[in-house]
């Protein structure tokens, strides 16, 4: 059993900034410019958005800006890899917090403003802090069905990026932020913080929306697909990919 401890949070969630830039959420003040909300990303892009017009689809800008960046051959290469770092900052601030403070906020996707044209991590603006219960069902609302359910079904349906493999990426994305936050814990003498931090991602990964993705162990993880950055000019395969090696790039190949 983990004792779970409340803390009540801070304006600006200064716990969080110890963690590394993954796992920062601006809460205070205002943005410098107006940002779209992650809820009209997800959103179907309006009728007559241009594919030039960041505000008229955000999530195609920002798929965009990532396959100039990684001279990625084809859209959903750099849809997959826009998708895994959205879903790393969800993940690490929701763990983050759910650890350190012992509750949550509400990332309601209409509250939660990003830039689509920043750089990596990912800025992420909350307009409004309600803290709520850092139990594992409420943080699978919180990220699985407000922000990863409709984001997969967006680049599933726009880019033809195969569920699976989005999902699987999730799953990346989810130890990847518990083995950051389990190894600052450890550094630091938090062993309750790290205890915390097994125990909440192995009950995250029981969801039937995660539960195929991968094999944990602690926090290794090795996922059963593959988020295609090794087509990328120069890639390679990640560290808990399903392949050890590269395959061989094909027109028609597919992963997930």
């Amino acid at each position: 059993m983990v004792l779970l401890l409340f803390v009540d949070f801070d304006p600006d969630l200064a716990a969080l900034r110890p963690l590394g830039g993954f796992f920062v959420l601006r809460t205070a003040g205002a943005a410098l410019r107006p940002l779209p909300t992650l809820a009209q990303a997800y959103g179907e892009p309006p009728s007559d958005a241009s594919l030039s017009d960041p505000q008229g689809s955000p999530l195609g800008f920002r798929v965009r800006k990532v396959a100039h960046a990684l001279r990625a051959p084809e859209p959903r290469i750099a849809a997959s890899v826009a998708q895994q770092g959205l879903a790393a900052r969800l993940w690490s601030v929701t763990l983050g917090c759910a650890v350190l403070y012992g509750r949550v906020p509400d990332l309601d996707p209409r509250l939660l403003r990003w830039d689509p044209d920043g750089s990596a991590p990912d800025d992420l603006w909350l307009t409004e802090l309600h803290p709520m219960p850092a139990d594992p069902a409420i943080i699978a609302d919180v990220v699985l069905h407000a922000h990863l359910e409709p984001l997969t079904a967006a680049l599933h349906t726009r880019y033809r990026v195969a569920a699976g493999l989005l999902w699987g990426n999730a799953g990346s994305a989810l130890a990847g932020a518990a083995r950051q936050l389990d190894q600052w814990a450890r550094a630091a003498g938090r062993t309750d913080a790290a205890a915390r931090t097994r125990a909440l991602t192995a009950e995250l990964f029981g969801h039937s929306l995660l539960a195929g993705t991968g094999t944990l162990t602690g926090t290794a993880f090795r996922r059963r697909s593959c988020c295609l950055y090794y087509r990328v000019p120069g890639g390679g395969v990640c560290g808990d990919c399903c392949f050890t090696r590269a395959p061989r790039s094909s027109p028609h190949a597919t992963s997930g």
